[in-house]
Order: C-alpha cells, then sequence, then structure tokens
C-alpha cells in the first residue's frame, strides 16, 4: 500500500521542502486530517492561482493529451525574455489548434516603445522558431494592460471551445488568471479543477459559458534560464519589477561587464562604443578591465559582484564561452532569464555564462 499522503485536492505528494513544487505545506500542517497543499488551499480560499513548476517531461506528456481535444492555446511569454520563455516543442504537440501569441510584462519595456513594432517583432521571431500565432496579444498582467483585449481576441478564435493557457515558470500566467477570472467571471468561487489523464497535477478550469472551460496548465520549467541559478531571495534582484531603465556604459576594446557574478560580456573589438544594457534596476553592473576579469570574477564573487550572494552555489568550473559578431545591423545579445545588451553593427564580444544558460544574438527589439 503505498502510503505516501497526498493533497485531496490535487492529489500531489504533500512535502514542505519547496514553496514552488507541487503538494507544498508548511510543516506544521503536514500530518493534520484532510490536508490540502497551500496552491489548492489559495485557490480554494481566495480564488487566487499560484504557479507550480513542472518538469519539462511531465509538461509534455500533458500537452500530448491536449493534441486530441478541441479548443485553442493561448501561450504567455514573457517579452522582456521572449527566447527564453518560448516553448519550443509546443507547436508539434498542440497539433493543428490555433495559438494567441500574448506577451505579457509590457510594463517592464521602455514608454517610449513602439508597440507596432514590438507585435511584428514578436510574431516574426515566433515564426522563425515555427510558430504561426494567430495574432499577438501585448499585455501587462500586473497592471491589468491589454486583458480586455486579450479577452476579445479569444473569444473572436474560439468558436466555442475551451481555451487551454500554457506558459513557462515566471512569466506572469497565473497573475494573468487571476485576473482574467475578476474579468470574465466577477464573481468568486467559480473555479474548479479537474485531473487529466496521465498526468500528476490538475489543470484548473474556469467556466466560460455552459459548454466550455479556459484551463490553466502547470508551468513548464525551462533549465536553459538563468532563474535557477539563484535562490528565491535573489530572485526578485534579478526578475524586473518595474520599467527598466537602459544603463548605458562607453566601452574601450579589452574591457568587461559584470551582471552581478551570474554573467559578463568582454568587449573584444570594434573601437570605443557604448553598450546599452536592459537588466533589472536592482542588479549590479560593474565594469572592469578584460585582463583582470577572471581574478575578479573568482575573488569576488558574491562580494561585489552578487547574486549569486553564496559563491559556493556558483560553479566556476561549469560556465562557457560564448563569442558573437554583430555583423551589419544593431543586436541584442540576450541572456535567458537575465537581460539583453543592445550593440550596434560591428562588434565582436564573448558572453560567458553557467553552461545550461541560452546566450542568443537577435535583431534588437529597440
Amino acid at each position: 500500500m503505498d502510503d505516501t499522503l497526498k493533497c485531496i485536492g490535487c492529489g500531489a505528494p504533500l512535502q514542505s521542502e519547496d514553496k514552488n513544487a507541487p503538494g507544498y505545506v508548511p510543516e506544521h500542517n503536514l500530518f493534520r486530517e484532510d490536508v490540502i497543499c497551500q496552491r489548492c488551499f489559495r485557490l480554494k480560499n481566495y480564488n487566487e492561482i499560484q504557479d507550480v513548476g513542472m518538469d519539462s517531461d511531465d509538461f509534455l506528456n500533458l500537452l500530448n493529451g491536449l493534441a486530441e481535444r478541441q479548443g485553442i492555446i493561448v501561450n504567455v511569454v514573457d517579452i522582456f525574455d521572449f527566447e527564453g520563455s518560448f516553448i519550443n516543442a509546443l507547436k508539434r504537440i498542440v497539433g493543428n489548434k490555433k495559438i494567441i501569441l500574448v506577451a505579457n510584462k509590457l510594463d517592464l519595456l521602455p514608454k517610449q516603445i513602439n508597440k507596432r513594432r514590438v507585435k511584428e517583432w514578436l510574431k516574426k521571431t515566433a515564426r522563425k522558431y515555427g510558430m504561426e500565432a494567430e495574432e499577438v496579444v501585448l499585455i501587462s498582467a500586473y497592471k491589468g494592460w491589454g486583458i480586455e483585449e486579450l479577452l476579445t481576441t479569444i473569444d473572436k478564435h474560439r468558436n466555442n471551445n475551451d481555451v487551454y493557457i500554457v506558459g513557462t515558470t515566471n512569466v506572469g500566467k497565473s497573475t494573468l488568471i487571476n485576473k482574467l477570472i475578476e474579468e470574465s467571471v466577477g464573481e468568486k468561487n467559480v473555479v474548479t479543477t479537474s485531473r487529466f489523464p496521465g498526468t500528476t497535477l490538475d489543470m484548473i478550469d474556469i467556466p466560460l459559458d455552459e459548454t466550455s472551460f479556459m484551463f490553466d496548465t502547470p508551468g513548464i520549467i525551462q533549465a536553459h534560464q538563468m532563474t535557477h541559478y539563484v535562490s528565491d531571495k535573489e530572485l526578485k534582484v534579478i526578475v524586473p519589477k518595474n520599467e527598466i531603465k537602459q544603463r548605458v556604459f562607453q566601452l574601450n576594446e579589452g574591457q568587461t561587464l559584470f551582471f552581478g557574478g551570474l554573467a559578463r560580456i568582454d568587449y573584444v573589438s570594434g573601437g570605443k562604443r557604448p553598450l546599452v544594457c536592459y537588466f533589472s534596476n536592482e542588479l549590479n553592473i560593474h565594469r572592469t578591465k578584460t585582463e583582470k576579469a577572471n581574478d575578479l570574477w573568482r575573488n569576488q564573487i558574491g562580494n561585489v559582484l552578487t547574486p549569486p550572494s553564496d559563491p559556493t552555489q556558483f560553479d566556476m568550473n561549469e560556465t562557457k564561452a560564448v563569442r558573437l559578431e554583430t555583423g551589419k545591423e544593431k543586436r541584442d545579445v540576450m541572456i535567458s532569464g537575465l537581460g539583453f545588451i543592445t550593440i550596434e553593427a560591428g562588434a565582436k564580444v564573448i558572453v560567458r555564462v553557467p553552461k545550461n544558460v541560452d546566450v542568443i544574438l537577435r535583431n534588437s527589439i529597440m
């Protein structure tokens, strides 16, 4: 007999180690009668949905179950970390369902940004990755921008079918769902949960009308994002909360910028020029000579160069060097889960990051 304690709400095995994993209960509640996990508790009592991370394999199994079902997909991405929050396998799995691409966290980009251009950029970049979006909607779930437009767009495309909301962890999917519940239903206690075949976790469904539902799927964990190399406290430092102020550094060849102690960019050649940095305003950026950079990284990580605040959490030997050239036009150097640097044409740089973190050279979003 399996004597693992399970949440009576969603069936996830109960645990008190990891707040962000399924089945979390504060330790003092672990052995009470009829225990429900914190996520179910918040859902039941406050109609508030918390994102729970799911391994990509489990998540893909979950999505495979969707292939058979009618409906449309609302894919939420982080506009500030589009590549990091893009789910590559999505297109293959959802079959020929329509996809609405929702770019959240618009409030982080500088106000003067051209929204039409950003939409085109998103559509084009998604297409490059093999996803044809029916429409792109820009929103800020946190500020409540664009929610009505999103609901209208969903209604236009769903043809009375169900709607599945998918996204990676930290894209603000839960905040969005909570806003959609407020907007579309305007009343409490309409959220239910339903177990999908072959999955450990329930999907949360919100009635849209008599016969169809909006389903929230668990957030998928992307191992190639920097967010996996920091503690919860440091996550608050590297994930931006307000509009990002660009920081401009005039660099000579042979100079280096450190982003905390998590990543660095060595400017190799291209004459004196500005590097325009878009990172969380809380994240410390430190300039030094490239020849001193290795020693500095080794000796000052967790001190001058933080996060990480605990240097043992960061393995210097597990980093990689990515060589990039900006070629003939302005490009962004994107460090997945951290931020990006805009560099004009004709520069050579080397970016150093943990081995699993993606570094991408892309046409500039600015």
